[in-house]
Parts: C-alpha cells; sequence; structure tokens
C-alpha cells in the first residue's frame, strides 16, 4: 500500500477523559485517506489502554507509546514519523468537524503557495456545552497574519491546523525552548516561508476547562509568546535571530545581553505581567511576583488597580494589598 494523503498527529499525556471522543472525532472523517499517529507521552491514567482499543477497531490508527518526554518532544517525532507529506494536528480533548479535513486538503490542493491552513473554532466546555465566544477569530487571509503578527495577536488555533510536513521540518519543526508556546513561534517563524490562511469555518471544538495545560503553565506561555515575537522581528530586521539555538528560554533579566538591547527585560516583563492581570491561576502563582516588579520598575495604570479588588474576588486578600500599597508607592 503506497503512503496516505495525511497523517493525523495526536500526542497525550494523561487524556483519558476526552480521548475516546476525540479519536472518534477524527475517525469519522468524511476524508478518510489518512493514518492516525498517537503518542501516548508516558501516561498514567487509561490513556494507553483507550490508544489500544482505537488501534483495534480501526487499522488507520498507529499507537506509537513511550516514556514522558514532553510535548515539544513529542511533536517533533510525529513529524518525523508521518508517511504522509500533509499533516494534521488535532489534542485529545478536542473534537473535529466531520468535513474538517477534506475542507482543507481542498484549500491546499487550490493553494500550492500556503503551506498551513487552520480554521474557525467553536469553544465548549468539559461537558460539550457550547461557550459564547467574546474575543475575536483569527485571521483568515496571509496579510492579516502578517498584521496579527506585529500586533502580538492571535495567530491559528494549534489543533486546527493542517500543514505541509517538508515546510514544517524546512523550518526546523518546533523549537524546544518555546514549550507551551511552541506553535505561535513555528508560525511566526513560518511566516517567512510561506503563505499561511485560516478557513472562516468553525471545523473544531475546542474545548476549555479547568485542569487544560494552557491554563495551568500561563506565565510560561505568554513568556514564550513575547519573546517568540523578539525573535521574528530581529529575523524581519535581517539579524540573527539568537534564540534559535537555545534548548530553554533564559532569565529575563538575561534579555538585554542576549538581544544587545538595554532595558528590554524590563518591557518584556511589563507586556508579561499585563497579560496575565485576569488569570486566578497565574495570579495565584508566579505571575504575582513578575505583576509586583514591573509596578516596581515603573508599571503603572488603570487596570493595575483594577487587579486589587479582582486579587480580593481570587480570595488573595493579601496579595491585593501587598499589590495596592506598591502602586501607592509608585
Amino acid at each position: 500500500m503506497g503512503n496516505p494523503t495525511v497523517s493525523v498527529a495526536m500526542s497525550v499525556y494523561n487524556g483519558e477523559r476526552f480521548l475516546a471522543s476525540a479519536i472518534d472525532s477524527v475517525l469519522v472523517q468524511t476524508f478518510t485517506d489518512f493514518e492516525f499517529l498517537i503518542l501516548d507521552d508516558g501516561s498514567t491514567d487509561q490513556s494507553r489502554a483507550i490508544i489500544a482499543a482505537a488501534a483495534a477497531r480501526d487499522s488507520r490508527v498507529r499507537p506509537i507509546i513511550r516514556e514522558n518526554r514532553g510535548l515539544v518532544a513529542s511533536l517533533n517525532q510525529l513529524l518525523e514519523e508521518a508517511r504522509a507529506p500533509l499533516v494534521a494536528r488535532m489534542d485529545a480533548d478536542d473534537l473535529c468537524h466531520p468535513e474538517r479535513f477534506a475542507r482543507q486538503i481542498a484549500f491546499l490542493a487550490a493553494y500550492p503557495d500556503h503551506g498551513v491552513v487552520g480554521s474557525f473554532t467553536r469553544d465548549i466546555d468539559e461537558d460539550g456545552a457550547v461557550i459564547q465566544a467574546s474575543g475575536r477569530d483569527h485571521p483568515v487571509s496571509h496579510d492579516q497574519f502578517v498584521a496579527n503578527a506585529e500586533s502580538g495577536a492571535p495567530l491559528l488555533a494549534h489543533p486546527s491546523v493542517l500543514y505541509r510536513r517538508d515546510v514544517v521540518l524546512a523550518a526546523g519543526g518546533y523549537h524546544a525552548a518555546f514549550r507551551h508556546a511552541e506553535d505561535f513561534d513555528l508560525w511566526l517563524r513560518l511566516l517567512h516561508r510561506t503563505r499561511i490562511a485560516n478557513l472562516p469555518e468553525r471545523l473544531l471544538n475546542y474545548r476549555h476547562y479547568a485542569g487544560q495545560v494552557s491554563n495551568r503553565h500561563l506565565v510560561e506561555q505568554q513568556t514564550g509568546a513575547v519573546i517568540s515575537r523578539l525573535a521574528y522581528f530581529e529575523r524581519r530586521a535581517g539579524r540573527p535571530d539568537p534564540t534559535e539555538h537555545l534548548a530553554e528560554l533564559p532569565p529575563i533579566d538575561s534579555l538585554d545581553a542576549l538581544f544587545g538591547r538595554e532595558g528590554l527585560a524590563r518591557e518584556v516583563r511589563g507586556q508579561i505581567a499585563r497579560s496575565l492581570v485576569y488569570s486566578q491561576i497565574a495570579l495565584s502563582g508566579a505571575g504575582f511576583d513578575m505583576l509586583l516588579q514591573h509596578v516596581e520598575e515603573g508599571g503603572r495604570g488603570r487596570d493595575l488597580w483594577f487587579t486589587v479588588p479582582r486579587l480580593m474576588r481570587f480570595g488573595e486578600p493579601r496579595r491585593a494589598a501587598r499589590l495596592a500599597a506598591a502602586l501607592a508607592r509608585a
């Protein structure tokens, strides 16, 4: 048998809660010529049993079982093991529309100059009920992607994308330094290599729940996103990317030396801190210390004062008092 048209790439770590429904949403796609690579990244729950059951009933499922190495290593391994020229990303807690692959494959066939296509998403809660989205949809055209990259606005919903494998491999795949922001960094690197688009159709149900990775690692995610934009502007200006070969991101205080620009660490800390002021998880953890340091370095604004009563609502009266005192001193 020849190679399939699409390799579906899913990494799983302790994803038993939503895994079976996510797998089923892929297996019922109207486009059927795909292999389904499901990499279990050292799960300790029933994820492996769920994957094995899926493989037993559908020969397109290719399980990859190994010890835990993290998401970035898993994504790069899936890229290497994929046999198809097109790779469709999928997460273990989301749901595909049955026409997702068919619509995205047709788009890339019609637009050979595009290397990546995503789609609009529909937000759902842990029970599958639709959540009314408050933000804007992702950009549609490549020009809109460039504009969003310049402003720091969202680009693609990672589990909605289908891309050309050779284009992503030529860009170096996912960079280990940008853990929890590895997709955003990849899209910024690909903007110089190919064209990117989103289909204005809701072809993926994106699940929101308290325990998801993006909630638990918001500080690290926002840090990676801000630094990846700094690297983007270096590349755009024709200068070397100082993050290209890093295995992990350096401390924020070392960014001035890394990028050769005085005051950059203070600027970056401010951007990250202000992105965290609505997150209870971040402000209950390391995000609060970053916010305090931002205030001590001259951070001002009504949004920071509004964070004081928000901390009270989050059940953090001592942190609310510390922030109010720091703002008053400033």
